[in-house]
C-alpha cells in the first residue's frame, strides 16, 4: 500500500507532519480529520504515484482534462443551497449534479462524494478527501453545517464566501498586472537599444577617430557586453528564475516572499489590504456559523494563501487561547489601523464579532477598489520618470559625440 507525506494543523494550530499509509489521498485526509487534523498538503509517494498512473486513463487524456476549478466548486455551492433549499434530498441532488455536468473530473469528484455518502460516511469527510477542490475552511464550515443541521445555509454563505474570494484574487492580479506590464516592457526596451540601436551608433563614431564621451563609451561598452554574452546572461536568467521559484517552494522562501509582495510600492499595500478583507470575510464567517474564536482562526490561518499574514493570524490566535481581548491581540499584530481596532472593541464588547468583522472586509474591500482605480494615476509619474531618465542617458550618449564633432569642425573654419 502507498505512503502518503503530509502536513497539517492540529485543533491547537500548531503544525503537524507526518506519514501515513492508505489506498488514496483521500483516505488520509479523512484518518486526518477524524483525528481533528485540518490538512495543508497531502504528498504521494513514488508508489503512490506510480499506482494512480498504472489506473488512470492515458497520459494525453489525464494531461488535457479540465481539472475542478474554484468557479466550480463556486458553482456547486449554490446548486447544493438551491436544491436542499427545495428539499431535494442530498444524494439525489449529488446524482442530479453528476448527469449535468459536463466536466469529467467534476462528475467524478460527484460520484465519488455519493458513494462515500453511500458508505455511511458524513458529507464533510467526503470532501476532505478532494483537498485539491475543497480547501481545510470549505470542509470544516460544511462540519459545522451538518453539526447545527443548517447545512442549506452555509452552503449559501461558502457561496456568497468565494465569490468575495474569486473578487478579491482578481483584484489583486490587476494591482500585481499593471506594474510587472511596465517592468517587463521597459527591460524589453532596454535590451532593444542595446542590442540593435546602439551598436549602430558605436559603428558610425568609430569613423570619426575621435575621444568619445565617457558616457558613450560606458554605453558602447554595455551594449558589446550584452551582444557578446548574451547566451550566458540567458542562462544566468534562467538559473536564477529556477533557483527563485525553488526557494520560494520552501517554508522560509515562501515567507520572504509573501513579506516581500506586501512591501511593493504602490501595489503592496492594495495586496496588504486584499489579504485582509479576505481574512475579516473568513473569520466572520465562521464566527457567525458557530465555529469556536480559537478554531475558526486556526482555520482561517491554514487557507490565508499568505505565510507572513498566516503568522500574524497565528498571533492574534495565540493571545486570544490565553485568555487576551481580541482588540488587544489585533494590535500586537500590527496589520489592522486604528479605527479597525475600535471597531473590533466594539464587536467583541456588544457580542457582535462577526458583523464587525464583516464590516471590516467590506471596509478593506472598497479600500482596494478605491487604490485599483488610482491605480494609473500612482504609477504614471514613477514611469514619465523613469523613462525620462532612459531617454535623456541614451540622448546623451548618442547625441554627444556628434555635438563635440560639430563644435569641432565649426572652430576650425
Amino acid at each position: 500500500m502507498p505512503h502518503f507525506a503530509y502536513t497539517g494543523r492540529d485543533e491547537r494550530g500548531h503544525m503537524v507532519e507526518g506519514e501515513l499509509e492508505a489506498a488514496n489521498s483521500g483516505v488520509v485526509a479523512a484518518e486526518l480529520a477524524s483525528q481533528g487534523v485540518t490538512p495543508i498538503e497531502i504528498t504521494a509517494g513514488a508508489t503512490a504515484t506510480a499506482a494512480a498512473g498504472e489506473a488512470g486513463q492515458g497520459l494525453l487524456e489525464r494531461l488535457t482534462e479540465k481539472k475542478v476549478t474554484p468557479t466550480d466548486v463556486l458553482l456547486f455551492s449554490r446548486q447544493m443551497n438551491t436544491l436542499l433549499k427545495a428539499g431535494v434530498p442530498i444524494m439525489s441532488a449529488l446524482k442530479g449534479l453528476e448527469g449535468s455536468s459536463e466536466n469529467k473530473s467534476l462528475a467524478r469528484l460527484m460520484r465519488d462524494l455519493r458513494e462515500g455518502l453511500e458508505s455511511g460516511h458524513e458529507l464533510s469527510t467526503c470532501l476532505a478527501r478532494h483537498p485539491d477542490a475543497f480547501d481545510p475552511f470549505y470542509v470544516a464550515m460544511v462540519r459545522v453545517g451538518e453539526f447545527t443541521g443548517k447545512l442549506q445555509e452555509v452552503f449559501l454563505r461558502l457561496f456568497h464566501h468565494l465569490e468575495f474570494e474569486k473578487f478579491m484574487r482578481e483584484q489583486v492580479r490587476s494591482a500585481i498586472r499593471y506594474p510587472t506590464f511596465v517592468i517587463v516592457t521597459m527591460a524589453v526596451a532596454v535590451a532593444i537599444v542595446n542590442v540593435f540601436v546602439i551598436p549602430t551608433f558605436a559603428r558610425a563614431y568609430v569613423g570619426f577617430k575621435a575621444e568619445l564621451p565617457a558616457i558613450t563609451k560606458a554605453l558602447i561598452a554595455f551594449s558589446n557586453f550584452t551582444v557578446t554574452y548574451w547566451p550566458a546572461l540567458l542562462g544566468i536568467l534562467v538559473v536564477l528564475a529556477f533557483g527563485f521559484r525553488l526557494y520560494i517552494k520552501s517554508k522560509r522562501g515562501r515567507l520572504a516572499w509573501d513579506e516581500f509582495k506586501l512591501k511593493i510600492p504602490i501595489a503592496g499595500p492594495i495586496v496588504l489590504n486584499a489579504t485582509i478583507a479576505r481574512f475579516a470575510r473568513s473569520f466572520s464567517l465562521s464566527i457567525r456559523s458557530g465555529v469556536p474564536a480559537v478554531q475558526a482562526l486556526t482555520i482561517v490561518a491554514g487557507t490565508v494563501d499568505n505565510q507572513y499574514m498566516a503568522r500574524k493570524i497565528d498571533v492574534i490566535r495565540e493571545g486570544v487561547e490565553r485568555g487576551e481581548a481580541l482588540r488587544r491581540t489585533a494590535a500586537a499584530a500590527g496589520i489592522f489601523t486604528p479605527m479597525v481596532l475600535q471597531m473590533l472593541a466594539v464587536g467583541e464588547e456588544a457580542g457582535e464579532l462577526d458583523e464587525m468583522m464583516g464590516e471590516i472586509a467590506e471596509l478593506y474591500q472598497r479600500e482596494v477598489e478605491y487604490s485599483l482605480k488610482n491605480l494609473a494615476s500612482q504609477i504614471e509619474p514613477v514611469l514619465i520618470v523613469a523613462l525620462g531618465g532612459l531617454v535623456l542617458l541614451l540622448a546623451l550618449g548618442v547625441f554627444l559625440p556628434i555635438w563635440d564633432l560639430g563644435t569641432a569642425a565649426i572652430g576650425k573654419r
